[in-house]
């Protein structure tokens, strides 16, 4: 039986073609048809959570320095975007700082699952998880996914709020982790693309112990079909339109 199409995430939205983490790049990504958005998140100084990858704004941004060290005020007079090709003829309002709550407005209103990773490690240790569903919690509707790379992270998400999705991200698979199994706090595994390549059998070693898997990050046309035959639940990509033309053709 030919398994089911993944859930195309947009990996910081349609990020191959916008500026990543901006709103431009996330409207894009829905447009193209994504079924889900992927975001980090970190705090600024002050408290506000954005959706930065990097430690500092120094490589997306016209601006420098660490976020945690910036207030968001700060932070909002900068621009994110014209770095990139596809970001720097747009309107200035796409090319702004993105809050986790303005992004959390543009899910609700379209309907797509979010995912957010906090970043760790961080100056403000659990603030970061305690602040994300503190967040989430006014968006009670909204469909949302919290991970991370840090095993206490997720685990303070869990403790936090149980009804939370929560997914655990594998750079490498060690023996505590090769059976497919994961910790009784994470419900979702989330191995790079390297490690299904090394090793097809995990996802469904993972699907035994009954955890769907998140895949990152995938733009090659033979990866996608390879996290399809696999039955990877979720892939995350730079490119939500090219990755939906390779899993229908």
């Amino acid at each position: 039986m030919q398994p089911e199409f993944p859930e195309i995430v947009a990996h910081r939205g349609a990020s191959a073609d916008r500026a990543e983490h901006t709103i431009g790049a996330y409207r894009l990504a829905v447009e193209q048809g994504a079924d889900a958005l992927e975001c980090d998140v970190r705090l600024t100084r002050d408290g506000t959570l954005v959706c930065v990858h990097d430690r500092t704004v120094d490589r997306t941004s016209n601006g420098r320095g660490p976020v945690s060290t910036a207030t968001a005020a700060h932070l909002s007079t900068l621009d994110f975007g014209s770095w990139h090709p596809g970001s720097a003829a747009g309107p200035a309002e796409e090319r702004g700082l993105l809050t986790l709550t303005a992004l959390l407005e543009l899910v609700a209103e379209s309907g797509v699952r979010l995912f957010v990773e906090t970043k760790h490690p961080v100056r403000g240790g659990g603030k970061v998880e305690s602040a994300v569903v503190a967040e989430l919690a006014r968006f009670g509707d909204a469909a949302v996914t919290v991970m991370s790379f840090s095993a206490t992270a997720v685990r303070r998400v869990r403790a936090l709020a149980p009804e939370v999705p929560t997914v655990l991200l594998l750079s490498r698979l060690g023996t505590d982790r090769h059976d497919g199994s994961l910790p009784g706090y994470a419900d979702i595994t989330g191995p790079g693309v390297h490690l299904l390549r090394d090793d097809p059998g995990y996802v469904a070693r993972a699907r035994e112990r009954g955890h769907d898997t998140y895949c990152w990050t995938v733009d090659d046309p033979a990866d996608i079909r390879l996290c399809r035959d696999l039955g990877v639940r979720y892939v995350a990509t730079n490119r939500p339109a090219a990755t939906r033309a390779v899993l229908g053709s």
